[in-house]
Order: structure tokens, then sequence, then C-alpha cells
């Protein structure tokens, strides 16, 4: 799908940290934690809540009172009058939500669309359904967040199969997928220099307040002592396999969102910085048990909607569970490794689910702007062999 008139101010496209899952955000509604945050993203940049003419809300794991969320949300930040949609579509959802509000801003001009992305996976839900011709009535219980990462209903086999089946595909090595982690670690470890003067351009922290208490949360947490060393020592995750638990990514919390209109009030709104241009979105889906070899498909799709090229591309960003994910995308693409996620990924910090794809996004758009602009791709797997891509241009 290709889009006419959709833009982001730079200053308006921001993310929370990630908090590893059963760590200091895991009692935190992401509702609570959506508000706050993008409250106050909003003041940081200025943005007056009465330019909003829809908000769309991404989430894959219900919260208290999700039921409401969208008009529960905009009401807590002063937008009585503003509802929208839900969406939920596993790791894809930040590009559905975005694809959602660039039509959104097509259907209407002048009506800014408000995107804000929030997850929680610990403590998921545990779920009971009613089964009254059971033996006694006895309910049928599911785990929402550690069920779904057990197996796709479909296949039978957990997200880890589908890793170990494309890396067999592609002949990748456990040195590869060491050597690839390595070089993501050392990659974000590079963008928090100076204090992480960069990171702080696009992240609002986590506020968590009590009666007694004000926990203030602005750097990821979570993060793993990566080594070569520490690396190898770690046994695979499955017999005879070349996924280990130091190759995939964790579990997390967090929130990302962005404003999305049209480039004169994108402009407007950018205050001298730059804006991000949405050129399209692509999904796809690939073979049975071979999520990891889904983002290539889609940022296919994505690139021929934009009438644009792999070449044409200066930065990469991916949500890549598994460094396999990456590997997949180079050998498929031709992407050079080192032109992807240069200021980090989910591999190495984390993955709260809907609020990944706009925090990579967003990383996307601040290294374009280092480089001064030009073309974007951020792609990404998804649950049920899905992919979601998006191309950008900052300018």
């Amino acid at each position: 799908m290709r889009f006419d008139d959709a833009f982001i101010p730079l200053p308006l496209l921001w993310s929370s940290p990630f908090i590893r899952w059963q760590g200091a955000a895991a009692d935190l509604s992401a509702l609570d934690m959506a508000v706050q945050v993008t409250r106050d993203a909003l003041a940081s940049a200025g943005y007056d809540p009465a330019q909003t003419g829809q908000l769309v809300f991404g989430s894959t794991i219900p919260q208290p009172h999700s039921f409401y969320a969208p008009p529960w949300i905009a009401a807590r930040l002063g937008m009585t009058g503003v509802g929208g949609p839900m969406i939920s579509q596993a790791c894809a959802t930040a590009v559905a939500c975005l694809a959602t509000a660039a039509a959104g801003v097509q259907l209407s001009p002048g009506a800014a669309q408000l995107v804000v992305t929030a997850d929680r996976t610990s403590n998921g839900p545990l779920l009971v359904y009613p089964r009254s011709a059971s033996m006694g009535g006895a309910p049928l219980a599911t785990h929402w967040v550690l069920d779904s990462f057990a197996a796709d209903p479909w296949t039978g086999e957990s997200m880890l199969h589908t890793a170990e089946g494309t890396a067999a595909d592609g002949g990748f090595t456990r040195q590869q997928c060491d050597e690839l982690t390595l070089m993501r670690a050392r990659q974000y470890q590079d963008a928090l220099r100076d204090d992480r003067a960069l990171q702080k351009k696009y992240m609002r922290p986590i506020v968590i307040e009590t009666r007694k208490s004000r926990v203030e949360l602005a750097a990821d947490e979570g993060i793993s002592d990566y080594s070569a060393e520490s690396l190898a020592a770690l046994k695979p995750a499955r017999a005879g396999g070349v996924i280990t638990p130091g190759t995939q990514t964790h579990p997390a919390d967090g929130t990302a969102g962005a404003v999305v209109t049209g480039r004169a009030q994108a402009e407007a709104l950018a205050g001298g910085q730059p804006v991000v241009r949405l050129l399209s979105a692509g999904f796809a889906r690939a073979e049975k048990g071979r999520m990891p070899k889904a983002p290539a498909l889609a940022a296919a799709r994505a690139l021929e909607a934009a009438d644009r090229r792999v070449q044409d591309l200066k930065v990469v960003t991916t949500h890549n569970p598994f460094a396999v994910n990456d590997l997949w995308l180079h050998q498929a693409t031709g992407i050079p490794l080192e032109r992807m996620n240069p200021l980090g990924c989910s591999l190495i910090y984390g993955h709260p689910q809907a609020p990944t794809g706009l925090r990579a996004i967003a990383e996307l758009a601040q290294a374009l702007a280092l480089q001064g602009g030009g073309l974007g791709l951020f792609t990404g797997c998804a649950a049920g062999d899905m992919g979601a891509a998006v191309v950008v241009e900052v300018a």
C-alpha cells in the first residue's frame, strides 16, 4: 500500500525504554504506561492534543479496561471528543497502526492521527473459558502470553522451531548466529555513547508513582552482558540446534507512539527538525513454519509499492527476535548486515510486542537524520509466519 501525504514530525516519534519482563514495570498497566509516556512526549514536543482527529491504539495483550482502551486513553490525555480503533496483529501491530493512521490522514486532511502502542508481557492474563459440556463444567484455561509463545496453533510448533527451520534452509551456523548477535550488541552499546545523548532524543521515561514513592525508568533494563566467550558458552535451546538463549530476544514491557499528519502540518509541528515521510507499507506471509523469512517478503512488497529498490536504502532496521532473521534478510536481499540496526534492535533490548516495531521506526528515522536524510526501511516478523514493513524517507 502506498501513501500520498503521510508524515511524522521527528520530535513526535517516540518510545519508552523497554523493561525486561517481570522487572521494574511488571505490575504497571500497559494502558497507564501509555497514557503517562504519551502525555510527556506530546508536552515535550509542544503538541496541542486539540489537533488530533483520531487515536489509533495498538496492543496485543489484554489489560484491565482494555475493552475501552482507545477512547479511555484519549480522554485521559484531554481529548474527550476523540476515539478510534484498537489494532492487534502480534509483532506487526505497529506497522498496521501506522498504515491505519496514514489512511486516516488521506481520508480526513488536517486532522492529525495519534498512534499509541503499548504492551506488558509481564503478568499476562490467565483466561478461563466456560465449557458447559465438559465433565463437571470444567473450564478451559489458557495463559495469554505463555501459551502463545509455546506454539502456533496451526503448525503446532514454537517460534523457536521457525528459527531453526529457517537456519537449516539458509545453511546458517551457530557461529554465524553468535557473531551476528555480538555485532548487534556492539551497535547498541555504541548508540549509548555521550550519556545516551542520541537515545534521549526519542526516548521518554516511564514514571511509576505510588502513594509512597516515585520511580523513573529512563533507560532500557535487563540487557544481557554480551561477549564472544559468554555466547559460545551457552547451550543450544534445542538439541542439535543453532539458536541459544543468547541469540534470541527476551519479552519486555514498553510503549511507543507517533503523530501522523499531512506534510504542511508535519513541517509546522517539527519546529525546524526533519519530517519522516511514510511512503508505503507491505505485509506478507512466509511458508508454514518459516516466520523469519517473512520480513524479506514484506520488504519486497513495501519497496514495490513505494517504487524504490533495495539499492536506494541508506538504513534498515528490523524486528529480529532471532539472529537468524537478519541473516536470512541479508541472504535474500543483499542488504549488508552492518547497514541494519545501527542504534540497536529488539534482539538486544527486548520485545514488548506492539511497541517494538514503532521503536525500531523511531530509531530508523533518527539514524537517517544523523546521515542527513535519505531512504530507510523497517521490516520485521510476526506470529503466524507473517511479516510487515514500512518504507520511509527523512528530509
